[in-house]
C-alpha cells in the first residue's frame, strides 16, 4: 500500500506519515522543506520517495501528481494548508490568496485527479484535511475559516456521490480543533484552549478512514463546536467567533 501525504513536514501531516509508516505503508512525501523532507526519507528508509513543491503554484500540483500518477497510490492525504490573521481588509492580499490557493485549489486539483484513478480502479482513499473552523465563520481568520468550509462542503459532496455509487472508494475529512503544531505560529496567535496533540490527531483520523467513515473529529472540544453550531444563531456565532480569535491575538503577542 502506498500513500502521497501533502504537508508531511510538520505537525498533523508528519504524524500521519509516522503513523502510516509503522503500518508497512510505502510514503510519497511532500513539502517545501527539502532538508526535512530529505531527513523523513532517510528515517523511513530507502521505499520512501520525495518531492519538494509549492502548492500555491499550480504547476507545481500537476507536478506532484505527474510524479505519483503511475506509482499505484492507494491513499491521498491532503493535508497542506494554513491560516493568516487579520481583519479582512488589512491582511495581504498575495499571502491571502497563496493560502487560498493551498488550502482550496491545490486540495481541489489532487482530489479530482486522485479520485478519477481510485474510481477507475474501485479502491483507494482519500483524506481531506479540513478542520472545526470549517463549520464555522470566523471573523479575524475569515479566509481560512472560508477556505475549510469548501474543504468539508465539497468532500461532503464526494462521499455522497460515491455512496450512491456504491463505490469502493472512501473519503474522510479531518476536523480537528486546537492541535500542537506551528499553525498558529505561523497565523500569529495563540491557542485559547488547551490543544490535543498531532500524534492523536493522525491516528483517530487514520482510524475513522478505514473504517469508511466520513467525520473524523478527534477532541470533545471539536465535537461540541461541530454540533453546537447548529444550534446558534450565524450572527451570535460570528461575534463570539471573533471574541475568541481576538483572545488568540491578545494572549498570543
Amino acid at each position: 500500500m502506498k500513500a502521497l501525504v501533502t504537508g508531511a513536514t510538520s505537525g498533523i501531516g508528519r504524524c500521519i506519515a509516522e503513523s502510516l509508516h509503522k503500518r508497512g505503508w510505502k510514503l510519497i512525501l511532500t513539502g517545501r522543506n527539502e532538508k526535512v523532507l530529505k531527513g523523513l526519507q532517510k528515517k523511513f528508509g530507502g521505499g520512501t520517495e520525495i518531492i519538494k513543491a509549492e502548492l500555491s503554484d499550480r504547476k507545481e500540483v500537476f507536478r506532484v501528481y505527474e510524479f505519483c500518477r503511475d506509482k499505484n497510490i492507494d491513499l491521498l492525504v491532503n493535508n497542506a494548508g494554513y491560516g493568516i490573521f487579520g481583519k479582512f481588509d488589512s491582511t495581504d492580499l498575495d499571502d491571502e490568496l497563496s493560502m487560498i490557493d493551498v488550502n482550496i485549489t491545490a486540495l481541489h486539483i489532487l482530489t479530482k485527479l486522485f479520485l478519477r484513478d481510485f474510481k477507475k480502479r474501485d479502491s483507494g482513499y482519500i483524506l481531506n484535511v479540513a478542520s472545526v473552523a470549517g463549520f464555522m465563520t470566523g471573523p479575524l481568520l475569515s479566509s481560512y475559516y472560508a477556505s475549510k468550509n469548501y474543504v468539508i462542503r465539497l468532500s461532503s459532496a464526494i462521499y455522497e456521490e460515491l455512496r450512491r455509487e456504491h463505490s469502493n472508494v472512501k473519503i474522510t475529512v479531518l476536523c480537528p480543533g486546537p492541535v500542537n503544531t506551528n499553525f498558529n505560529n505561523r497565523a500569529g496567535v495563540s491557542f485559547s484552549v488547551k490543544p490535543v496533540s498531532p500524534e492523536y490527531v493522525a491516528e483517530y483520523a487514520l482510524k475513522r478512514l478505514f473504517q469508511g467513515k466520513f467525520f473524523a473529529i478527534p477532541s470533545l472540544t471539536a465535537k461540541l463546536c461541530a454540533v453546537g453550531q447548529r444550534f446558534v444563531p450565524e450572527r451570535l456565532l460570528a461575534a463570539l467567533t471573533y471574541s475568541v480569535q481576538k483572545a488568540k491575538k491578545t494572549n498570543g503577542v
